[in-house]
């Protein structure tokens, strides 16, 4: 094979150029697993499309776990400036990508220990490859996701996301005397506006630490002369680790329950869409330490620990495995979903080269 820096960014390349929203990860799973076989994984895809590589045997099992699916909207390829360009370059194609080439790398001189790499789908979405993992009993010692975090830092912790469906519905009447109805869209923003304002917990310092809530979707009204008698809302909630969403949930229902009792002629709605609950590891774990020595070693700087205002699936199967855990990867996730998201080709292979360390450091290999 040509050299692994060479390959490397073929590779990201081509993961780029497969245009793989969440939910259309097929074309994008089966080149993966070709590669991976070219890479003498062991190789197999389950029945929600995730496509699961293992190299060694034994014990310990080290999980690297990344998504193959992006937000829509692609962004031609290129690279410029040593950076590469396109959709997925930091979230999180590259980390992806560099699990997968480190995985390959410590599993040519593996003695001892198994290394999955889970290259799931519908991590954007409705984390359906994560949740079928653990649905099928997914067992390791250790896990590493793969999210932009910078080559010189560690994530241990995420807030958690609930994500709420409201519905206004009011009585219907002609647009040409809107004084004798109640509009529902209207309605939705006097509700949205005191949900908004709802006091959770005093935290502490740093967003980490705070409830954000962001009105996501809105549908309502129509051309026809009608005072709109039915609107539709979607609000994302961030959860931090000192809250549950069931908690979070109770404080917005207290808000919707008020303005109910305020508002008599407006039916109000309430559904749950999805929740995942905050997660915070262990930052003292041996996992952690071997990122340290890692970070240090290739990059001779002193790691930071990170805690994202996002959800990942690391929230998920960190709760269900109760195993030393992290996220790591190349990028900067300022520039997660934006058209202008790109990657330094440098920071791609040195975080290879961590990853390679850190494999090597949990199977007694250096």
């Amino acid at each position: 094979m040509e050299k692994l820096e060479e390959y490397a960014v073929k590779f990201l390349a081509r993961l780029l150029k497969i245009y793989s929203p969440s939910g259309r990860e097929r074309k994008i799973g089966t080149f993966i697993a070709n590669e991976m076989e070219k890479l003498n994984f062991k190789v197999k895809v389950d029945n929600v499309g995730n496509v699961i590589g293992e190299v060694g045997h034994g014990k310990p099992t080290i999980l690297l776990c990344g998504h193959m699916d992006t937000v829509p909207g692609y962004i031609p390829v290129k690279i410029v400036d040593g950076k590469i360009y396109g959709r997925g370059a930091v979230d999180a194609k590259s980390p992806l990508a560099s699990m997968i080439l480190a995985a390959h790398s410590a599993g040519e001189i593996i003695e001892e220990g198994t290394i999955l790499v889970a290259c799931v789908v519908e991590e954007e979405k409705s984390s359906t490859g994560i949740k079928n993992l653990i649905k099928e009993g997914l067992s390791a010692d250790y896990a590493i996701f793969g999210e932009p975090s910078g080559i010189e830092n560690i994530i241990i912790g995420y807030r958690g996301s609930l994500k709420i469906e409201l519905t206004c519905k009011t009585v219907a009447g002609h647009s040409s005397a809107p004084w004798l109805f109640e509009n529902a869209i209207e309605k939705m923003f006097e509700l949205w506006g005191r949900i908004k304002d709802a006091k959770f917990q005093n935290p502490p310092k740093g967003f980490f630490y705070n409830v954000s809530l962001c009105l996501m979707h809105l549908e309502g009204g129509g051309y026809a002369s009608n005072v709109p008698s039915k609107c539709k809302a979607l609000i994302d909630v961030r959860v931090p680790p000192q809250l549950t969403c069931a908690q979070a949930y109770d404080k917005i229902i207290e808000r919707v329950a008020q303005y109910r009792k305020e508002n008599p002629q407006v039916q109000v709605d309430v559904e749950v869409v999805d929740s995942v609950e905050p997660f915070e590891a262990d930052k003292n774990s041996s996992l952690t330490r071997a990122f340290s020595t890692a970070i240090r070693k290739v990059t001779g700087k002193t790691p930071k620990l990170l805690k994202k205002t996002g959800t990942s699936d690391m929230n998920l199967l960190g709760r269900a495995l109760k195993i030393p855990v992290v996220a790591y990867g190349p990028g900067d996730s300022s520039l997660d979903h934006t058209p202008n998201e790109h990657v330094s080709i440098e920071e791609y292979l040195s975080s290879i080269q961590v990853l390679r360390e850190v494999l090597k450091k949990l199977l007694h290999l250096s």
